[in-house]
């Protein structure tokens, strides 16, 4: 039993990164920028999009920087495997880790992938959130390496929710997705208080729902 599981779960594996490049190509996507528009080649860049838009926020990455280094952030969890598999098809390279788990390792090659002027996708919410949450980290690693952060707020006009922490939505097929792109530089504080009130204001202002 243990071994057609095994075989189901491969097959599975194998089969996800075709089937979200199809559905994404159907998905009718419309983009506003909301103040400066992308960066350039030149920089580093750090986007991000919550963890229950995963679906379109990593084949978006791929297409408002194509040809460049994509580098997605991945938990060390079962279902975080799985997603790694499929990314690693779809031509992403993989920094696996979380805030919780292998910290430091992330830290590090996020750092390196920036500093080669490559794009590092998170959803900076997860893996486990709270929902619609920045974590502190994100926006620290994007002040310290002096590079712009590029949120992606995502709403489809059909979809399903999943019943999970992060109210995962499937989008349904040639649905409308409207995307609001926030590009933005992480100021000096004076204090971690102050940081912290700003960053939770990021959120709020970033929660579309």
């Amino acid at each position: 039993m243990a071994f057609v599981k095994d075989i189901l779960l491969k097959s599975a594996t194998r089969l996800l990164p075709h089937v979200l490049k199809l559905l994404f190509a159907t998905l009718k996507i419309e983009i506003e920028h909301a103040g400066e528009p992308l960066p350039g080649d030149g920089r580093g860049v750090m986007f991000a999009f919550w963890h229950g838009k995963m679906i379109t926020g990593w084949l978006l990455a791929r297409r408002l920087f194509p040809g460049r280094e994509i580098s997605a952030v991945v938990s060390l969890s079962g279902d975080g495997q799985i997603l790694a598999d499929a990314l690693a098809q779809l031509g992403f390279q993989l920094i696996r880790g979380s805030s919780s788990r292998g910290k430091e390792v992330v830290k590090r090659n996020i750092g390196v992938a920036l500093g080669n002027h490559g794009v590092v996708a998170v959803t900076p919410d997860g893996p486990r959130g709270p929902h619609h949450r920045i974590k502190y980290g994100t926006l620290r690693l994007a002040s310290q390496h002096r590079t712009p952060l590029v949120f992606a707020e995502i709403s489809y006009e059909n979809a399903r929710n999943l019943k999970s922490w992060d109210r995962f939505e499937i989008p349904l097929p040639f649905s409308r997705v409207k995307i609001r792109l926030h590009v933005m530089s992480i100021p000096e504080f004076q204090s971690e208080d102050a940081f912290r009130a700003w960053a939770d204001q990021l959120s709020k202002s970033l929660d579309n729902e």
